[in-house]
């Protein structure tokens, strides 16, 4: 397959996925069932976004511009390790692999392994030629690179299998927000997206916020409960019920408007439910302090990362700011 039929490939396969037909309905409900995380309303945002951000046939065109891609590469088998933290988290890499004209062979997590199997089974159906580029498969084996997505611990074990080979190991990540404390209520609607889409699982979902000294925090509070719903997800309410238990049996301060639990603590990682909060005096200290620590995936509110946009990330915007594609034309 050249350049121009994968562009028009994964183009159809955008329209497929915008036009909602029952069989995606239904690996959509299939993948909610098996994994309660998975609500219907969060899996229909991240297919939303594929397809605003990264299936649109200009922004394609413009994205292989930028790199100059043509069909000269000599391809590689790149293995994928994906997470499983929220839908089809592993996209973008998938993509990256594709257009640019390597294979590529795919471990999926277990947590997300319905949706991703039932558009490459599409792609197979619209091009039978794709069999010759994607596989999904219970372990990697002869590859040639990686990229590899886990925890801490996970990213050692790749370290170890991988590491002699070309690849990119990520570890968590997660991202804050810095607050000026003349926010409107319509921004601070857009954080609250920030905060809880996907029930703040991923990497991009803000966990911490630095708000100036003084700052009422009742209008963020009030913001919040445009996610007041998450109190009737079992799973999300026990990890609420349970923080807040830790909190009173330890005598902590905190504030609640019964759905998400603010608590002042140095720790950029929170539990589910739960943010943490620390007090700035200097912008400018804050901004240089949090962009040398490489634990932030990004800084909500600075450097042009608008409130409510970041799990809308766009085809150059790549994880933990390490440039796939550029690693792949690299191979």
């Amino acid at each position: 397959m050249n350049l121009t039929e994968r562009i028009d490939l994964v183009t159809e396969l955008g329209q497929y996925i915008k036009d909602n037909p029952p069989a995606w309905q239904k690996a959509k409900q299939k993948a909610a069932e098996k994994n309660p995380w998975f609500i219907e309303d969060f899996v229909d945002l991240a297919a939303a976004n594929i397809v605003d951000q990264f299936l649109q046939k200009d922004k394609l065109l413009n994205w292989v511009h930028y790199y100059r891609l043509d069909d000269n590469i000599q391809p590689k088998n790149t293995g994928i390790v994906m997470a499983g933290n929220i839908p089809m988290v592993g996209f973008h890499d998938f993509l990256c692999v594709f257009i640019s004209g390597h294979q590529q062979t795919i471990k999926l997590s277990s947590k997300d392994d319905v949706l991703l199997t039932h558009l490459v089974n599409k792609l197979y159906e619209l091009d039978a030629r794709v069999r010759n580029y994607i596989s999904i498969t219970d372990t990697l084996k002869n590859c040639e690179a990686y990229i590899a997505t886990g925890s801490n611990n996970t990213s050692r074990y790749f370290e170890f299998y991988f590491g002699r080979y070309p690849s990119i190991i990520r570890r968590n990540r997660t991202s804050v927000a810095v607050l000026k404390g003349n926010e409107t209520n319509s921004v601070l609607e857009q954080l609250a997206d920030d905060v809880h889409t996907y029930f703040g699982l991923g990497c991009r979902n803000v966990t911490k916020l630095f708000v100036p000294e003084s700052y009422d925090f009742v209008p963020l509070l009030t913001a919040f409960r445009k996610y007041n719903y998450f109190k009737d997800h079992p799973k999300y309410k026990n990890n609420y019920d349970y923080y807040l238990a830790i909190l009173i049996m330890n005598n902590l301060y905190y504030m609640t408007n019964e759905t998400i639990l603010l608590l002042e603590n140095d720790q950029l990682f929170s539990p589910i439910s739960q943010v943490n909060y620390s007090y700035y005096t200097s912008e400018d200290k804050l901004f240089d302090t949090l962009k040398k620590d490489d634990n932030i995936q990004l800084i909500a509110g600075l450097n042009g990362n608008d409130f409510g946009t970041s799990q809308k990330p766009d085809l150059l915007t790549y994880a933990d700011g390490v440039d796939t594609m550029q690693f792949l034309l690299a191979l």
